[in-house]
């Protein structure tokens, strides 16, 4: 095993611990975006609206896997989310995710 797939490995493991947990899929991409396709059963955000909506996910009491286009939108969300106390971690591209489920 290289350096890098210790490092991504370790991604994918954890994005697969979050769905194994009942984690809920969210796509923070904008609306003409998620119109041209998403992951079934996912919830929508666009990240600039993410602000509005931290108490809803938070009652939701939920794990979030998050992903946008590329996984760059993902990541600041699931920070953003971290930072919140709402647990999250960036799945990537909602493309390369939904092979996953």
């Amino acid at each position: 095993m290289g350096f890098l797939d210790f490092i991504f490995g370790t991604k994918k493991r954890q994005v697969q611990d979050f769905l194994d947990n009942g984690a809920v899929v969210l796509d923070v991409r904008t609306q003409r975006e998620w119109d041209k396709g998403h992951i079934e059963n996912s919830k929508h955000i666009p990240l600039d609206d993410l602000h509005n909506h931290v108490n809803e996910l938070k009652q939701m009491n939920k794990p979030f896997v998050v992903c946008c286009e590329s996984g760059i939108r993902s990541a600041k969300a699931a920070k953003f989310l971290n930072l919140n106390n709402i647990e999250a971690t960036n799945g990537g591209g909602w493309v390369g995710l939904s092979k996953k489920l």
